[in-house]
């Protein structure tokens, strides 16, 4: 009964320790609205996240947009979406992305991943 005790004190001092260092990633929402990417209606160029921080690219426009990145941080292509409609992109390392839309080239912004 007493080995029972301390493994179970063990793996509780164990499981708190895990769950204080853990950091939780958080999601970012980049809206598509009037050809610029934007927070909280702001337009942004630059933005900082946190690896493993997931980024949700929203379409407000009335037309579609092709968010993507061809940068060794991480190269992606969301496809085309229509208004309405997010998509997703985890940056799981560090580093700086650039961000881009196919269809507006006057869209671009940078991720810089920390």
């Amino acid at each position: 009964m007493m080995k029972q005790k301390y493994l179970f004190s063990i793996a509780l001092v164990g499981l708190t320790t895990l769950f204080s260092t853990m950091t939780f990633a958080e999601e970012h929402v980049v809206a598509q609205h009037s050809k610029s990417f934007q927070i909280d209606g702001k337009k942004i160029e630059t933005m900082t996240v946190k690896i493993g921080d997931v980024i949700r690219f929203k379409n407000e426009d009335p037309f579609f947009h092709n968010i993507f990145s061809l940068s060794d941080l991480k190269t992606f292509d969301l496809g085309s979406f229509p208004k309405g409609q997010s998509k997703t992109v985890t940056f799981d390392k560090a580093g700086m992305a650039e961000v881009e839309c196919a269809i507006h080239p006057e869209m671009y912004m940078e991720v810089s991943v920390q």
